[in-house]
């Protein structure tokens, strides 16, 4: 057996140019630095810095495992230098806005900032696909998820390749209760729906195949839950493996071919389209949107990272492109009514409820 590696993606909302609009090239620039002398240190193996929106990545490759207090440390520290160091004299938007905690505490978990990290053995060739979102929660890579590794009608290699034939085992969070269950497909598809239809509490954290092979990780903190207010959308990351017994690359992106509906967009209080775009069009523009995702193609040798590829930079996205364009004109006419407007329960943690409670002793009884 070789030797393991690591995969971990970190990102934070830490200040962004012109509102929640992008990530500032000086706040890159520093955590590239950063990351270049922790790498000279040897404690990264290899990393990558980009942006989806206005959140800061950070996707580094290392050997000392998922939830390492080295290299979760070294995310915070970054993440609170560039904060210290570029956002706040700049005075971008939003400075530090994910950074909910005053001191690291370990694992940065439950601290702000989203992590995905996959760790396993290379495989003699090993393709793997990042996505990164903006101005959405984590319950957004489960459509896509569960096209990529349960329906055979995205996914052709789960009937005709023999590898993938057995199917895979889903991990599931409970955001609300901090629980999770494993479900196994193709058998248990149903029982997946039943709680993944339900994407602002069910969030698919983990995936691996049957034989226990890792294949894919998302994040999946709730900033608001974790605030107990409105603090900014969460805007999720995940980490998918493919190919030699996996879906294939093409299987992957499949599912965002189509602009799914989910939840965020403007004040994190909306409906709409998840547009998938290439590096150049990571950024929010209408009414703080529409949401946006971005897949970043990689080879992987001994830890180092090849690419990336800009997989959505690709004409073949540009009718689910202006599909999202017509869907989020549709939802914009609806203006503060739902469906565009979340429902009450996913209100309850925007800023309505203070004026709510402005309102509160002007009810009464009805006649």
């Amino acid at each position: 057996m070789g030797e393991k590696i690591t995969v971990s993606l970190i990102k934070a909302d830490i200040g962004s140019l012109a509102g929640h609009h992008r990530v500032h090239p000086k706040q890159m620039e520093m955590a590239e630095k950063l990351l270049a002398e922790a790498r000279d240190s040897g404690l990264l193996l290899d990393f990558r810095v980009f942006h989806c929106g206005d959140d800061l990545q950070l996707l580094m490759t290392h050997r000392r495992g998922e939830n390492s207090s080295e290299i979760h440390g070294l995310a915070w520290n970054i993440f609170k230098e560039v904060t210290e160091k570029v956002s706040k004299p700049l005075k971008l938007y939003a400075a530090g806005q994910d950074l909910l905690a005053e001191a690291f505490s370990g694992n940065i978990k439950g601290m702000g900032p989203g992590v995905a990290e996959l760790e396993f053995e290379e495989r003699g060739a090993d393709p793997l696909v990042v996505f990164a979102a903006d101005k959405t929660e984590p319950g957004a890579w489960n459509y896509p998820l569960y096209k990529i590794f349960a329906d055979p009608f995205n996914t052709a290699g789960l009937v005709i390749d023999p590898s993938l034939h057995g199917g895979f085992k889903f991990v599931i969070l409970d955001v609300f209760e901090g629980l999770e269950v494993e479900l196994n497909c193709p058998e248990e598809a149903y029982d997946l729906l039943a709680l993944i239809g339900t994407p602002s509490r069910y969030v698919i954290s983990k995936i691996y195949r049957k034989d226990g092979l890792p294949a894919a990780a998302a994040s999946t903190s709730r900033l608001s839950l974790i605030a107990g207010r409105y603090v900014g959308k969460d805007d999720p990351v995940c980490i998918v493996r493919a190919q030699h017994g996996l879906p294939a690359v093409g299987e992957v992106l499949e599912p965002f071919a189509f602009p799914h509906i989910v939840a965020g967009w403007m004040r994190g209080s909306h409906h709409g389209p998840l547009m998938p775009v290439p590096l150049k069009y990571a950024q929010c523009t209408r009414f703080d949107g529409p949401p946006r995702v971005v897949a970043l193609g990689f080879q992987i040798h001994s830890g180092i990272l090849e690419g990336p590829a800009d997989l959505f930079d690709d004409p073949a996205f540009d009718l689910a492109r202006q599909r999202a364009n017509e869907v989020a004109d549709f939802l914009r006419r609806h203006g503060l009514f739902m469906p565009h407007r979340l429902g009450p329960d996913e209100m309850e943690y925007t800023t309505l409820p203070k004026v709510l409670e402005k309102l509160k002793d002007r009810f009464r009884k009805a006649q």
